[in-house]
């Protein structure tokens, strides 16, 4: 029989803490691209969709680790694809294109930070990285041992979504000094990308059992939950199982989570591939644009 997570309690649910975190951070960032920003040589007024892109950002990434869905990530595979869908593929884009560029050459640009950057955003760097990293998380030894404890799974979140970040870089940022793949370069990218994460997302659909000790032993369940669940508040409520908060049995679940997480890379990669293609075209056109112009210039003088 189905239980409502409500049992878990508002804190639990809703992450106050984290909430408060990003909160502090938004208002950190409004004062910095605001009132703060002559105080930053080279700086320049941030657009009203620069900010809107960059709250978008932080409320992917609450609603992914503070809502109630990071409870659902430690319960069923089928939240926990859709929540690091979310996170690696959406939440990074929104964080590079809503961060001012002034604001991102001031901090790359930084001794200390230039040149891992620079190493860790060249495109065959940053395709390993990140899809090695996300696949060698989802193999279950890996997976069923992250779980265990708080540090190595917050470690190990950050080190994905970092690799995440500089996945898309190459792709998506707006600096022109830092924009080194070209339309073309941008296609393979792309494709590149989607087929190095296909291995891990069929590996969770073509699996013929439940691979995921998180989800299927009651023993690394509750360890599981204990991430995001006091403990005096597991002590009091009396669990059986993970089937109590999942109506598919556990090898559905891991395949709908694998399918789901799948779909949603699809897509996001779909809507970016045509935003680069529309893009490439035009500048192709603007450039043949501009050579008739100059080839036209002798017969007129």
């Amino acid at each position: 029989m189905e239980m409502s997570i409500d049992i878990f309690g508002f804190r639990a649910l809703w992450s106050p803490y984290f909430f408060a975190s990003l909160l502090i951070i938004t208002i950190l960032y409004f004062m910095i691209v605001g009132p703060w920003r002559h105080r930053f040589a080279h700086s320049e007024p941030t657009s009203f969709k620069t900010k809107i892109l960059f709250v978008i950002g932080m409320i992917l990434l609450y609603v992914c680790k503070g809502s109630p869905i990071d409870l659902l990530g430690h319960m069923t595979m089928t939240a926990h694809m859709t929540q690091m869908a979310i996170l690696y593929l959406i939440v990074p884009t929104f964080f590079i294109l809503g961060v001012p560029n002034w604001l991102w050459r001031k901090f790359i640009n930084l001794k200390v930070i230039k040149p891992i950057f620079k190493f860790l955003t060249k495109p065959l760097i940053a395709l390993v990285l990140f899809n090695g990293s996300f696949s060698m998380y989802h193999i279950p030894l890996v997976f069923d041992y992250v779980k265990t404890g708080v540090f190595i799974h917050a470690a190990t979140t950050v080190f994905i979504f970092i690799a995440a970040f500089f996945m898309w870089w190459p792709l998506i940022n707006k600096l022109e000094e830092w924009n080194t793949l070209s339309g073309l370069k941008k296609v393979g990218y792309i494709f590149a990308d989607g087929m190095l994460l296909t291995p891990a997302c069929a590996l969770i659909i073509f699996a013929d059992t439940a691979m995921y000790s998180t989800y299927t032993d009651f023993g690394s369940w509750m360890t599981a939950l204990a991430l995001c669940v006091p403990e005096s508040m597991l002590s009091s409520i009396n669990l059986t199982g993970p089937e109590m908060f999942n109506f598919m049995p556990p090898l559905e679940d891991q395949r709908t989570g694998g399918v789901i997480m799948k779909i949603i890379q699809e897509f996001v990669y779909a809507i970016l591939l045509g935003k680069v293609f529309f893009e490439w075209v035009r500048k192709e056109r603007e450039e043949e644009k501009l050579l008739d112009e100059q080839l036209l210039k002798p017969q007129t003088n």
